[in-house]
């Protein structure tokens, strides 16, 4: 279907940041809205899948070789996915993932290709 290349997330949306909810509030509120306007652009709605569901393969490309947890950096684009959900139609309760980590890329970046459940 459909490929989104979004940015690295902000690292105050990292789980370990411990920063406090509404210092982040408006971090995840941009985030949610960059997905969003980058769901809008390809043109991702699917309301047709709404019973059936959807898969996200989710690669992640960091931008260094630090090491991080895929679980960590899953949390860290929940904001991104909510934004997904916002516009495709599909709620993400009805969401497969797979969930990988890519080459480092300058500045980093996540890839979210959205298919069809199997």
């Amino acid at each position: 279907m459909n490929t989104l290349r979004l940015p690295w997330p902000d690292k105050r949306l990292s789980p370990n940041a411990r920063h406090h909810r509404l210092a982040v509030a408006p971090i995840r509120k941009a985030a949610r809205h960059e997905a969003m306007w980058a769901c809008k652009a390809a043109k991702m709605y699917y309301p047709h899948l709404r019973d059936v569901g959807l898969h996200l393969r989710i690669t992640f490309h960091p931008p260094d070789k630090r090491r991080r947890d895929l679980d960590n950096m899953l949390a860290s684009i929940k904001s991104q996915l909510d934004g997904i959900a916002d516009v495709i139609g599909v709620d993400d309760s009805m969401w497969g993932l797979t969930i990988l980590r890519g080459d480092v890329a300058k500045g980093g970046c996540v890839l979210i290709e959205v298919v069809p459940k199997p």
